[in-house]
C-alpha cells in the first residue's frame, strides 16, 4: 500500500501485484492524488502532467468500480484546473466517444460510467472555460440517457446535474431539453434513478424560471407521482425538489427576476397545490368530478409522508422570519389538511394525517422560531383552538335543526384540535417557564381557551386539551395545584354533563401523571380529594344511565392516575382500594354464574368497562409502587384477578347473547388483564409505542412517556391486545409444564395450516413472536425448552417457516432457531441445525432459501457464542462468503453478510484467522457493487465494524499483516464516508470511531473532523448522531487538534466565496451556486468554532442522547481548552447568555434597516423579499433557547472551577497582573471579573426558572471564589466591592464579608426577615401550591440563611473584639476620603440580626429537635409524633429527612453560640411563644415542648429546660459524628465540631459535661472514630478544640470539688487531692475513663502525624527512621496534643498520675526530640514550645506531692530527664531543647531529684559541650539558660554548676578579644554571656566582689577599640566596643570600692577606659547636633523568646 503513495502510479509495483489487489491499489494511489494534487507545486504538476493524463485517461477503460470512477474523475478535473488546460478537449473528446459507443455488453458498462463522471467532473470543476463544447456534451448525454439502463441512467443524471452547476445560466439553452427528457424518469421504477432525477431538477431551478412558473403545476404532479411506492432517499430528495421549487415560485432571486419578467405565484396558490398532494395525492388535479370518483380510494401513505417532508422543506427555505410574518396563514392552512374529509376517510387514516400536520408544526415552529415568536406562535394557535370551539358549541346548541353537515364539522373538527393542542402543549413545555407570560396575560386566555375544549363532544379532544394542560402544568409548577382545584370543582358542579364528567376527569387525570415531572410535588391532601372524588363518580354511576358509563371510566381513571403519585400517597389509601377491586368482580363462582344470566347489553357495556377500569388501575398501582406490594397484598389482588380470568371464558357467550358492540369493551379488560399480569410477573410496566392516538387508551394520559416521545401514542385496541397477550405468552411460558408446552407449540402448527391467504401471514407473524418471546423467557430464566418431543415440534414449526417469501417471517424463524440453540444448548443439537441450513445453502438456488439460512446461520452463532458454535466456523465462513459473491441478487449479498457481521461480533478472538479473506472481500465488494445497492452497502459497512472491532488493539501493531489490515480497513472506511446514503456514513463514522479507539495514531484527524464538521449540519438525524458521538471521543483525548482542524475548514470555506454558508439542516438550494465547488455545503464555522456549532446545535436539536453528546464533548473541550483560552469561552458563553437579556426574534434586520421597515408599504415587494432572504443567511436563525443558556451558564461554574485548580493567579488580581506584563498573552479569570458577574446576573435575572437557578449558583461561586481577593489599588477593600450594587446574594455575599455598607445589607436584611415572617405564620396555610415537604424545604432554607448570617455575624464580632481598636479620625479630615466607608462597623451585622433572635433562637431548636426525632432508627418509629414536626408533616416524612439533612448543621451551629452567649439564662416561656404564634404553631409548639395539647403546660425550671437542649444538641450532634456518611460536605462535620466547641466555652455546658462522665467518655471516643475516618488537618485541628474544652470542664468541675473540700472539712481525713480519676489504686477503666479515652485519641494523632512514636511501626522492618518535617498544621495539631496531654494528670488522683505519667512524660520528650528543628528564621516550631510548657506544666505539679507517691515520682522524673543528659546530638536545635528541658527541671523540681550525681553529671556535659559548641546561636541559648540555673533560689542545686561551668565561660569570653564577632548573633552569644559573668558578680558574696570583678573588668575593656581601629572596624565589632563601654559606665557605680581596686591594679586598663570614654563623648558632641538624646541604657537587642518561668 505504501508503494501507492507518489504523484505518478507506480506501475512496476502494480505489476507485480496479484489480479485481486490492484483495484484497490489503484484506489489507494487515486486517494492519495485526490490529498496530494491540492498541495502540491504547480511546476511538479506541470512537469508530469502529460504522463498522469495518459495514467489517468488510460485507468477509464479498465472498468474502474463505482468508487474508484468518482476519486478518477475528481482527480482528472483537479489536473486540469491545476495544471495547463491545453488537452482537455482531447480527453473530452474521447470520453464523449465512450459514451457514444455503441458496446452494450455488462463488461463495457464500468468504461461507459467512469467517462460519464469525467464529462461531469470536468464542467462541475472548470465549467464555462468548456463552454462552446457544452451543447454537444448535453446532446450526447441525453441521447445515450434514453437508451442506458438504470445505472447508466442515474450516473448520466448526476453528470448532468454537475454540468448545469458549473455552467449555471450559461446552458440556458438546453434547459428544456434536459428538463423534458429528465421529468419522465421522476416514475422510474429504480428507486436510485427517481433520487438522482430529483437532484438533477432540484439544480436545474436554480436557473430554469419556467419550472417555478409555467410548469409549476406539471412539476408539483410529477412530484406526487415521485412518491408513489418511493422508498426513504427518494422521499428526501422529491420532497426537496418540491418544497425548493414552492418557495422559489413564491419569492424568487433577485437575479432570475431581473433577467425575466416573471409572473409570481401568491401564497394561496402554493398552498393549494401542495395539500391537492397531501390530500388527493398523485391522482392529479380534479378535472372533472367522474374522474375523480372512479379513482376512489385513499391516498397512498408514501405521497402523504413526502408532501408532509416538502412542507417543512418549503418553510425552512423561506427561513424564520417569512414564517413568523406569516403564521396565521400557515397555520390555518395546515389545519384545513386536517379537517378535510379526503385526509380522515378512516380513523387510521385520519390519526396518520394528525401525525403529519404534528410533524409539519413541529419541525417549522419548534425549530425556526425564537422564544418570543414561539410566544406569539402559541397565541395564534390559541385562538384557531377558540375559533374552532365555538363553531362546535354552535353546532351542539342547535340540536334541532337535524344539521348534518353541522355533525361532519363537529367530527373534523376533533382532529385540528388535537394537532392544534398538541403543538401548543409541545410549545409550552420545550419553552419551559419562560412561557409564563402566556398563562399571565388575560387577553389571550390560553387556560380558558383549552379548558373550554374539555367539553369537546369527541373524546380524541378532549384528551388533547388534558395533555396540553399537563405540559402546560409541567412547564410552570406552580400553576399545578390550581388546575386541579380548578378542575375538581367543575366536576362537582358538572356532574350532570358526560362530556364534563368525563373531559375533567381526563384532565385531573393528566395532571396527576405529570407531578412526577415537578420535582416540588402537590400538597398530600390533594390526593384525598382525588379519591373522595373517584369515590362518588363510582357511588353515582349507577343513578343515572345517561352517565354511567362516563362515571365509572371517570372513577377509575382517577383512581389509576392516583398510582402514579407513589408509595408516600398510596400507602394511606391501599385499604379503601383494595375494598374497590374487590366489590367491582363477583366473589364467587356462583355468582359469576348468575350474572351471566341477568343484564342487558347496557349493563354489561357498564360492567366491562368498570372492571377494564378497575384492572387498569390495578396495573397502575403494580407499576408505581412496588414497594407496597407484599405478600399479603398481592394475595388479595389476585382475587380479583381470578376471577376475571374466570370471567374472560365466559365473554363470547356473553357477546352472542347481547351483540358485537361489546367487543371492544371486552377487548379492553383483556388487554388490563394481561398487562396486570405481565406486571405482577415481572414487576415492570411495559409500553408499547408508534403511530397511535390518545384516543387508543385514554390511561396512557397518566402513565409515564416512553423515552424518545413528545406525545404518548398507544396503539389501536386490537394491536395493543395482541401485543399484551405476546408479552404475557413470553413471561408465562417458562413456569408452564413441558406438556402444555407441547399443546400449545402443536395448537400454534395447526392454526397455521388452517389460515390462508394475507390471514395466514398475520397468524404467524403473530405466533413468531410469541414464541420468540417464549424462547427469550426461557433464556432469561435460565431454564431448558424442554424433552425431544417439545423440541421436535418447536422445530418444525421454526424451519417451515424458513423459507416462507415473507422475509419479516424469515428474519423471525431465524432468531427463533438461535434462541432454541440457546435454550437447549447441548451441542449435537447445534451440530444437526448448522448441518441442516449448510446442506440446504449448498444445494438450493432459489434466494428465498438461501437468505433465509444464511441468517439461520448468522443466528446459530450469534445466540450459541463463538466457543459453543467453534467447530462450525470454518464452514460458515466459506458458505457466507461465497454467497456474499453472488452479484446476480442484492439480496442474497444483503443477508450473507448481514450474518457474517453476526459472526464476526460473536466469535470474537476466534475469527482471528479469517479475518484476512474476508477483509478482502468486503473491500472487493466495495469498490464493485453499485452505490444504488444501499443495503448492501450497508452491511458491508458492519463487517468492516465488526472487524475492526476484533482485531481490536492489536491494530497499533507495526507488522506487516496488522499494517496491511489496518490500510485495507482504512480503505475501506474512506469508500463507505463517501457513499451517498446517511446509514452507510454513519457505519463509515462509526468503523473510524473504532479505529481511533484502538489505533489513534493511524487515525488522520486533519480529514476526519471536517467531514465529521460537514456531517453536523446533515438533515439525517442519525448522521449527526453519529458525528456527535465520534466529536465526543475525539475531543476527550485531542480537544485542541479537533478545534484546529474544525477551524481550518472555516478558512478553506472563506477561499471559495461561502465563508456563511447557511447553517440551514436545508442548505437551500437558492445558496450561491459556488457553493457547490466545496463539499462542505451547509456548514458554518466562524470565528466561535467548533464549540459555537455545537452551542447552535443545542438549540435546535431535540434528540436526547444527542443533546447529551453534545454537552460531553462541549464539556471535554472545555477540560482542555478553557483555561488556556479563558477569553474565547468567556465570550461564547457571554454570546449565549447575551440571549436573556433581549428576548430577541429571530435574528434581527441589519443596521438601517429600520426605516425601511416602515416603508415597506410602498416598498417594491421583490425587494423586500430579496433583502429579507440575504440578510437571513448570514445569521444564526433562532437566539439561544433557555436550555441552551443553562448549559452556558453551567459552563461559566466548570471554568471557574477549573481555573481554581490551574493558577492561583486566576483568583488574585496583582499576581495577575504582574504576570500579564511578563506575558501579554497571559489570561487570568480575575481580569474578567466584571463579565464573570454581568453573565451571572443576567443568567439569574432571566425569566427561566432552571437559568436563575443556575445564575445564582454561578453568582455564588464568584462571590465564593473572589470574596476575599483584595483590590490593589485600594488596600484594605476586596475587588468585589466593586461590583456590589449588581450582587445581592443573600446569606452568601453577607458571609464572605465582602459588603462594607449598611444600606446594602439592610436591602438582604429586609428579603430574609420578609422569608421569616413567612416561616413564622405555621403549617397551615391555605395557599399551598406544593407537597408539604417543598414548603419544609423552603422554610429550612430560611432558617439556614439566617443561621449562617448569626455565626459569620458573630465570627465578625469576635475578631473585631481581638482587634486592637483603630483611632478614629475625625469626620472633617476624611471628607473625600475613603475612610468613611472603610468598614462597616463590627456589630452592625449582629445589630441587624439580634431583633430576630428571640424568635429565631425558638425556630431553630424547634428545627433541631425536628431533626433529631427524624433521625431516630426505624425501630423508634412509634415514638414520632403522629401530626408530624414543627416543620415538617408526617405524610412526607421521608422527602422531609434530605432537607433537614441539607440544613441541620449551620442551624445548630447558630444555636450553640446563641445558647453560649445569651441562651443558657433564656428560658422558654410558654406564655410568650404562644402569644407570638398562630394556632397551627401552636400545637407543633407544644409537641416541641413534649406536651400532648390539651393538657395545661407543665412549666420547667430553667436548668431542667438547659439540661434538654443541652441533651438535644450532644445527641444530634454525637449521633452525626458517629457515622457521617462519606458523601456528607466536609462543611456538616465541621460545623458541627465549631457548634460542640462553641458550646463548651459556656460554663453551664461545662458543668452538664463534667458532671456526668460518661457524657464525655462517649464524646471523645465518637471523636476518635471520626479521626478514623476524616482526613482533612481542619477537622483534626477543631477535635483538638472540642477534646480540650472537654478536659477543661473535667479540670474545672474537679478544681470546684478540691476547693469545697478544702473550704468544708479540714479537720477530715479525706485528702482534697486524692479526688480525681484513679482514685487510691490508680487504675483507669478503659470505657469509662475519661482521662484513658483523651489519651488514646491523643495518641492517635501523633502516631497518625509522627508514626514513629508507635512502637509498632518503629520496630517494623520496613520503618525507616528518617526524620519527617511537620507540616504547619500537622505541628500546630501535635502542639495542640501535647498541651492537652501534660493537662490529664491534673485530672488524676495522685496515684492516677503515676499510672499515666510514663506515658505522657515519654510521649512528650520524644515529641521534645522528633520537632527539634531548625527553622529558617530560628522561630521555636509550636510542637517544643509546647512541649516545654507541658514539661513545665507536670514538673510543677501540685498534686503529686504527697507521701506516698513522691518516691514514685523522683523516679519518673529521672529517667525522663536522664536520657535528655545522655543523648549525643549534633543538631544544634535539638541543644536548644534539651537544654531548656534541663533548665526546667532544674528550675522546677526539688533536690532530691536533681541532685543525684550521674544526672548531674550529664547534665553538666551538655551545658558544656553547648559551650564549646561552634554555633554562636547555640551558645547565646545556653548562656541564657545558664543564667537561670545560677540565678536558682536553691544553692545546693545552682553551686555545683557555678563551680563545674563558669570557668570555660570565662575562658571563651576572654577568647572573644583575639576573634571578634562578625556578625549579630556572634554579638548577641559575647553579650549573652557577659550578662551571666554580671549575675554571678552580683550573686557573689561582698568579700568575693573584687576577684570577680577582676574576671568582668577586664574582659570588657578588652572589647573596647582605640580611635583608629574604631573607625575601620566592622559594625558587629563596633557594636562590642559600644556594648562594653555601657557596662563599664553601669558597672563602675555599681560597686565603686572593688571597680577602683580593680582598675588600680591594672594602669594599663585605665588608660584605655578613659581614651574610649573621650572618644565617645566627642561623637556624642557631634551627633547630638543631628539627634535627640538617646536612652541611657541599652538593652541587649534580642530578649529570650520563651519565657517559661
Amino acid at each position: 500500500m505504501e508503494l501507492a503513495h507518489s504523484l505518478l502510479l507506480n506501475e512496476e509495483a502494480l505489476a507485480q501485484i496479484t489480479e485481486a489487489k490492484r483495484p484497490v491499489f489503484i484506489f489507494e494511489w487515486l486517494r492519495f492524488l485526490d490529498k496530494v494534487l491540492v498541495a502540491a507545486n504547480k511546476t511538479d504538476v506541470k512537469e508530469k502532467q502529460k504522463k498522469l493524463v495518459e495514467q489517468l485517461t488510460g485507468l477509464i477503460s479498465s472498468s474502474p468500480g463505482p468508487p474508484t470512477r468518482k476519486l478518477l474523475a475528481k482527480n482528472l478535473a483537479a489536473l486540469y484546473s491545476i495544471g495547463d488546460t491545453f488537452t482537455v478537449f482531447q480527453t473530452l473528446d474521447k470520453c464523449n466517444d465512450i459514451i457514444k459507443s455503441k458496446d452494450d455488453t455488462a463488461a463495457y458498462l464500468p468504461t461507459k460510467l467512469a467517462a460519464v463522471a469525467c464529462v461531469g467532473a470536468f464542467y462541475e470543476k472548470m465549467g464555462r472555460m468548456l463552454g462552446s463544447s457544452f451543447p454537444e456534451t448535453v446532446n450526447n448525454l441525453l441521447k445515450s440517457l434514453k437508451s442506458a439502463e438504470s445505472q447508466g441512467r442515474s450516473e448520466i443524471l448526476m453528470s448532468l446535474q454537475k454540468v448545469l452547476n458549473g455552467l449555471g445560466g450559461a446552458a440556458a439553452s438546453c434547459h428544456r431539453d434536459i428538463y423534458k427528457n429528465a421529468r419522465s424518469l421522476l416514475t422510474d421504477r429504480s428507486m436510485a434513478v427517481r433520487c438522482a432525477v430529483a437532484k438533477c431538477l432540484l439544480e436545474l431551478q436554480n436557473e430554469a424560471v419556467f419550472m417555478w412558473t409555467a410548469e409549476l403545476e406539471n412539476v408539483a404532479t410529477l412530484c406526487f407521482k415521485a412518491l408513489e411506492n418511493s422508498n426513504y432517499g427518494v422521499r428526501v430528495a422529491v420532497s426537496k425538489l418540491l418544497g425548493t421549487v414552492m418557495a422559489t415560485a413564491l419569492m424568487p432571486k433577485q437575479a432570475t427576476v431581473m433577467r425575466q419578467n416573471v409572473k409570481r405565484a401568491t401564497l394561496e396558490e402554493v398552498l393549494e397545490l401542495m395539500a391537492t398532494g397531501f390530500l388527493r395525492g398523485g391522482s392529479g388535479f380534479l378535472k372533472s368530478g367522474g374522474e375523480m370518483l372512479k379513482v376512489g380510494g385513499s391516498v397512498n401513505r408514501e405521497v402523504r409522508v413526502g408532501v408532509t417532508q416538502a412542507y417543512v422543506v418549503f418553510v425552512t427555505t423561506l427561513g424564520g422570519q417569512w414564517l413568523e410574518r406569516n403564521f396565521a396563514t400557515f397555520l390555518s392552512h395546515v389545519l384545513d389538511l386536517v379537517s378535510h374529509p379526503r385526509a380522515t376517510q378512516t380513523h387510521v387514516e385520519a390519526v396518520y394525517s394528525r401525525r403529519c400536520v404534528s410533524f409539519i408544526l413541529r419541525a417549522t415552529v419548534g425549530s425556526l422560531l425564537g422564544e418570543k415568536a414561539q410566544i406569539a406562535a402559541a397565541k395564534e394557535i390559541c385562538q384557531a383552538i377558540g375559533k374552532q370551539m365555538k363553531a362546535v358549541e354552535a353546532v351542539v346548541n342547535d340540536a334541532n335543526s337535524e344539521n348534518k353537515s353541522g355533525a361532519a364539522d363537529v367530527a373534523a373538527s376533533q382532529h385540528v384540535m388535537v394537532c392544534a393542542l398538541q403543538e401548543l402543549g409541545s410549545l409550552v413545555q420545550s419553552l419551559n417557564a419562560t412561557a409564563s407570560p402566556l398563562i399571565q396575560e388575560p387577553s389571550i386566555g390560553l387556560l380558558e381557551t383549552v379548558t373550554s375544549v374539555l367539553l369537546h363532544p369527541s373524546m380524541a379532544a378532549r384528551l388533547a386539551a388534558a395533555w396540553c394542560l399537563r405540559c402546560v402544568a409541567v412547564a410552570l409548577p406552580f400553576q399545578l395545584t390550581p388546575f386541579l382545584d380548578r378542575c375538581a370543582e367543575r366536576l362537582n358542579n358538572l356532574k350532570t354533563s358526560p362530556e364534563a364528567v368525563s373531559g375533567y376527569s381526563f384532565a385531573m387525570a393528566a395532571l396527576l401523571g405529570g407531578v412526577h415531572q415537578c420535582p416540588l410535588g402537590i400538597p398530600h391532601a390533594k390526593g384525598k380529594m382525588v379519591v373522595s372524588i373517584a369515590e362518588d363518580l363510582l357511588r353515582t354511576a349507577a343513578q343515572n344511565s345517561r352517565l354511567s358509563l362516563q362515571r365509572t371510566q371517570a372513577g377509575w381513571l382517577l383512581l389509576g392516575a392516583l398510582m402514579t403519585l407513589g408509595p408516600s400517597v398510596v400507602r394511606y389509601h391501599l385499604p379503601k382500594m383494595l375494598l374497590l377491586w374487590r366489590n367491582v368482580f363477583p366473589r364467587s363462582l356462583k355468582e359469576l354464574e348468575a350474572e351471566k344470566a341477568r343484564g342487558d347489553s347496557f349493563t354489561w357495556q357498564v360492567t366491562l368497562e368498570g372492571r377494564a377500569g378497575a384492572l387498569c388501575a390495578m396495573r397502575s398501582f403494580v407499576a408505581h409502587c412496588p414497594e407496597l406490594l407484599t405478600e399479603d397484598v398481592i394475595r388479595k389482588l389476585m382475587t380479583p384477578i381470578e376471577c376475571a380470568m374466570t370471567m374472560m371464558s365466559h365473554i363470547p357467550s356473553v357477546i352472542k347473547a347481547h351483540g358485537a358492540h361489546l367487543k371492544a369493551s371486552a377487548a379492553m379488560v383483556r388487554l388490563r388483564l394481561y398487562d396486570i399480569l405481565c406486571c405482577i410477573l415481572q414487576l415492570q410496566p411495559n409500553s408499547a409505542s408508534g403511530s397511535g392516538a390518545l384516543e387508543h387508551d385514554p390511561s396512557s394520559i397518566y402513565l409515564r412517556i416512553p423515552a424518545g416521545e413528545a406525545v404518548p401514542g398507544p396503539l389501536p385496541l386490537g394491536v395493543s391486545v395482541i401485543d399484551a397477550s405476546v408479552a404475557l405468552f413470553g413471561v408465562v411460558f417458562p413456569h408452564v409444564s413441558y406438556k402444555h408446552r407441547l399443546q400449545m407449540l402443536d395448537h400454534f402448527a395447526e392454526c397455521v395450516k388452517q389460515a390462508k391467504g394475507v390471514r395466514q401471514q398475520a397468524v404467524q407473524l403473530n405466533i413468531f413472536t410469541a414464541v420468540l418471546s417464549a424462547l427469550k423467557g426461557l433464556a432469561e430464566n435460565k431454564s431448558t425448552l424442554g424433552p425431544e418431543e417439545v423440541r421436535k415440534s418447536a422445530l418444525t414449526l421454526v424451519m417451515g417457516a424458513l423459507d416462507n417469501p415473507n422475509p419479516i417471517l424469515r428474519c423471525a424463524a431465524g432468531e427463533a432457531l438461535g434462541r432454541m440453540a440457546q435454550v437447549v444448548g447441548e451441542a449435537s443439537f447445534i451440530a444437526r441445525m448448522a448441518q441442516y441450513s449448510f446442506d440446504k445453502l449448498k444445494s438450493a438456488r432459489d434466494v428465498v432459501s438461501r437468505t433465509g439460512h444464511s441468517l439461520a446461520l448468522g443466528c446459530l452463532h450469534r445466540y450459541v457464542g463463538g466457543i459453543g458454535s467453534g467447530q462450525h466456523l470454518k464452514t460458515s465462513v466459506s458458505i457466507l462468503l461465497a454467497l456474499a459473491q453472488d452479484g446476480t441478487s442484492p439480496e442474497v449479498q444483503t443477508w450473507s453478510l448481514h450474518s457474517l457481521a453476526l459472526i464476526v461480533d460473536s466469535s470474537g478472538p476466534m475469527y482471528r484467522g479469517y479475518v484476512e479473506p474476508t477483509l478482502s472481500l468486503v473491500l472487493t465488494l466495495l469498490l464493485t457493487v453499485p452505490p444504488s445497492h444501499t443495503e448492501v452497502h450497508q452491511c458491508l459497512g458492519r463487517c468492516l465494524g465488526a472487524i475492526i472491532t476484533t482485531v481490536g488493539p492489536e491494530l497499533q501493531g507495526n507488522g506487516a499483516t496488522i499494517s496491511t489490515i489496518r490500510s485495507s480497513c482504512l480503505v475501506g472506511c474512506a469508500i463507505t464516508q463517501d457513499h451517498s446514503d446517511s446509514l452507510v456514513q454513519a457505519a463509515a463514522i462509526s468503523c473510524l470511531q473504532q479505529l481511533h479507539m484502538f489505533a489513534p495514531r493511524h487515525v488522520n484527524l486533519s480529514s476526519l473532523v471536517p467531514s465529521l464538521c460537514v456531517h453536523l449540519c446533515s438533515s439525517h438525524l442519525l448522521l449527526r448522531r453519529a458525528a456527535v458521538a465520534c466529536l465526543r471521543q475525539l475531543a476527550q483525548r485531542e480537544a485542541s487538534e479537533v478545534c484546529e482542524y474544525a477551524m481550518s475548514l472555516a478558512k478553506n470555506a472563506g477561499d471559495k466565496e461561502s465563508s456563511a454558508i447557511n447553517m440551514n439542516p436545508f442548505a437551500p438550494g437558492a445558496g450561491s451556486r459556488r457553493d457547490a465547488h466545496s463539499r462542505h455545503q451547509g456548514v458554518n464555522i466562524t470565528e466561535t468554532g467548533l464549540e459555537g456549532v455545537l452551542f447552535g446545535m443545542l438549540d435546535r436539536e431535540t434528540d436526547r442522547k444527542l443533546c447529551s453528546d453534545i454537552h460531553d464533548t462541549l464539556g471535554h473541550m472545555l477540560s482542555s481548552l478553557a483555561v488556556e483560552n479563558l477569553s474565547h469561552w468567556l465570550m461564547l458563553c457571554k454570546d449565549v447568555l447575551a440571549a436573556s437579556s433581549d428576548m430577541s426574534t429571530a435574528a434581527p434586520l441589519g443596521g438601517g434597516k429600520d426605516e425601511e421597515l416602515e416603508k415597506k408599504d410602498e416598498m417594491d415587494d421583490d425587494t423586500m423579499f430579496t433583502t429579507l432572504g440575504e440578510e437571513d443567511k448570514s445569521k444564526p436563525s433562532v437566539a439561544p433557547r433557555w436550555a441552551t443558556r443553562v448549559f452556558a451558564a453551567d459552563c461559566l461554574c466548570r471554568v471557574i472551577m477549573l481555573c481554581e485548580n490551574a493558577n492561583k493567579a486566576h483568583f488574585d488580581l496583582a499576581l495577575a497582573r504582574s504576570a500579564r506584563l511578563k506575558n501579554p498573552k497571559n489570561d487570568f479569570l480575575v481580569l474578567h471579573l466584571s463579565d464573570l458577574i454581568r453573565m451571572a446576573f443576567m443568567a439569574a435575572t432571566d425569566h427561566s426558572n432552571q437559568l436563575r437557578m443556575a445564575g445564582l449558583q454561578a453568582l455564588e461561586d464568584i462571590i465564593k471564589k473572589f470574596a476575599s481577593v483584595p483590590e490593589p489599588e485600594f488596600p484594605g477593600h476586596v475587588i468585589l466591592e466593586q461590583y456590589q450594587e449588581i450582587v445581592y446574594l443573600c446569606h452568601a455575599w453577607i458571609g464572605s464579608g465582602v459588603v462594607s455598607d449598611l444600606n446594602d445589607l439592610r436591602r438582604v436584611h429586609n428579603l430574609l426577615v420578609s422569608s421569616l415572617d413567612k416561616v413564622q405564620t405555621g403549617k397551615g396555610s391555605s395557599s399551598q401550591l406544593y407537597r408539604e415537604s417543598a414548603t419544609t424545604m423552603e422554610k429550612l432554607a430560611v432558617l439556614k440563611a439566617w443561621a449562617e448570617v448569626y455565626v459569620v455575624a458573630m465570627k465578625i464580632k469576635k475578631e473585631a473584639e481581638t482587634k486592637p481598636k483603630r483611632v478614629l479620625k475625625s469626620a472633617e479630615e476624611d471628607e473625600d476620603d475613603f475612610g468613611t466607608m472603610d468598614e462597616l462597623p463590627p456589630d452592625s451585622l449582629i445589630t441587624l440580626v439580634q431583633p430576630e433572635l428571640p424568635a429565631l433562637s425558638r425556630l431553630w431548636l424547634a428545627a433541631l429537635k425536628d431533626y433529631a426525632l427524624l433521625t431516630l432508627p426505624a425501630e423508634f418509629a412509634t415514638q414520632l409524633p403522629p401530626d408530624g414536626g414543627a416543620f415538617y408533616t408526617p405524610e412526607t416524612i421521608d422527602t422531609a429527612r434530605l432537607h433537614y439533612r441539607n440544613s441541620w448543621a449551620p442551624i445548630l451551629h447558630a444555636v450553640a453560640l446563641w445558647l453560649n452567649s445569651t441562651g443558657f439564662n433564656v428560658s422558654e416561656s410558654t406564655e410568650e411563644t404562644a402569644a407570638a404564634m398562630p394556632n397551627s404553631q401552636k400545637r407543633a409548639t407544644s409537641i416541641m415542648l413534649n406536651q400532648t395539647p390539651g393538657t395545661p403546660p407543665t412549666t420547667k425550671s430553667l436548668p431542667e429546660i438547659n439540661k434538654d437542649r443541652m441533651h438535644l444538641i450532644l445527641g444530634v450532634s454525637i449521633q452525626f459524628l458517629c457515622s457521617p456518611r462519606p458523601e456528607e460536605p466536609v462543611e456538616h462535620v465541621t460545623s458541627c465540631l465549631q457548634a460542640l466547641h462553641t458550646l463548651l466555652d459556656s460554663p453551664c455546658a461545662r458543668i452538664h459535661i463534667a458532671e456526668d462522665q460518661l457524657l464525655g467518655v462517649e464524646l471523645l471516643s465518637v471523636l476518635h472514630r471520626l479521626l478514623l475516618t476524616w482526613d482533612p488537618p481542619s477537622v483534626q485541628l477543631l477535635v483538638t478544640g472540642v477534646v480540650q474544652q472537654i478536659v477543661r470542664a473535667a479540670q474545672d468541675y474537679l478544681q470546684e470539688k478540691r476547693n469545697t473540700l478544702n473550704e468544708d472539712d479540714n479537720d477530715e481525713k479525706e485528702n482534697p487531692l486524692a479526688l480525681g480519676e484513679g482514685g487510691e489504686s490508680g487504675g483507669l477503666v478503659p470505657g469509662k475513663s475519661l482521662v484513658f479515652a483523651a489519651m488514646e485519641l491523643l495518641m492517635f494523632i501523633l502516631v497518625r502525624h509522627m508514626p514513629h512514636l508507635s512502637s509498632k511501626v518503629s520496630d517494623s522492618p520496613s520503618h525507616v527512621a528518617a526524620k519527617s518535617h511537620l507540616s504547619e498544621e500537622s505541628a500546630r495539631l501535635v502542639a495542640a496534643t501535647v498541651n492537652i496531654l501534660s493537662d490529664l494528670p491534673s485530672l488524676c488522683s495522685p496515684a492516677g498520675c503515676m499510672t499515666i505519667l510514663p506515658t505522657i512524660l515519654f510521649l512528650i520528650t520524644r515529641v521534645l526530640k522528633e520537632t527539634a528543628v531548625k527553622s529558617a528564621d530560628n522561630q521555636v516550631p509550636p510542637p517544643v514550645t509546647a512541649a516545654l510548657q507541658g514539661i513545665k506544666t507536670i514538673v510543677t505539679l501540685p498534686t503529686v506531692k504527697t507521701d506516698e507517691t513522691q518516691k514514685q515520682w523522683t523516679g519518673l522524673i529521672r529517667s525522663t530527664l536522664f536520657p535528655g543528659a545522655g543523648i549525643q546530638i549534633q543538631e544544634k536545635w535539638i541543644f536548644f531543647s534539651i537544654l531548656t528541658a534541663i533548665a526546667l527541671f532544674l528550675w522546677s523540681a526539688s533536690t532530691e531529684i536533681i541532685g543525684v550525681q550521674s544526672l548531674q553529671n550529664g547534665c553538666m556535659n551538655r551545658f558544656r559541650s553547648a559551650l564549646n559548641s561552634s554555633d554562636p546561636w547555640v551558645q547565646a541559648k545556653c548562656y541564657q539558660l545558664l543564667l537561670s540555673v545560677f540565678q536558682h533560689t536553691n544553692r545546693a542545686l545552682s553551686t555545683p554548676y557555678i563551680h563545674s561551668l563558669a570557668p570555660i565561660m570565662v575562658e571563651k569570653l576572654k577568647a572573644v578579644e583575639r576573634s571578634r564577632p562578625n556578625n549579630n548573633l556572634e554579638l548577641l552569644a559575647v553579650q549573652e554571656g557577659i550578662k551571666v559573668l554580671e549575675t554571678l558578680v552580683a550573686l557573689g558574696e561582698e568579700q568575693n566582689r573584687v576577684q570577680l570583678l577582676a574576671l568582668l573588668v577586664p574582659t570588657l575593656i578588652s572589647y573596647l577599640l582605640n580611635e583608629n581601629a574604631f573607625a575601620s572596624a566592622s559594625a558587629a565589632s563596633k557594636d562590642l566596643h559600644e556594648f562594653a563601654l555601657q557596662n563599664l559606665m553601669h558597672i563602675g557605680p555599681l560597686y565603686p570600692h572593688a571597680f577602683k581596686t580593680v582598675m588600680g591594679a591594672a594602669p594599663e586598663l585605665k588608660t584605655r577606659l578613659e581614651t574610649a570614654v573621650r572618644a565617645s563623648q566627642a561623637s556624642k558632641a557631634k551627633a547630638a547636633a543631628r539627634q535627640p538624646p538617646p536612652t541611657v541604657h541599652s538593652t541587649p537587642t534580642i530578649k529570650l523568646k520563651t519565657s517559661f518561668f
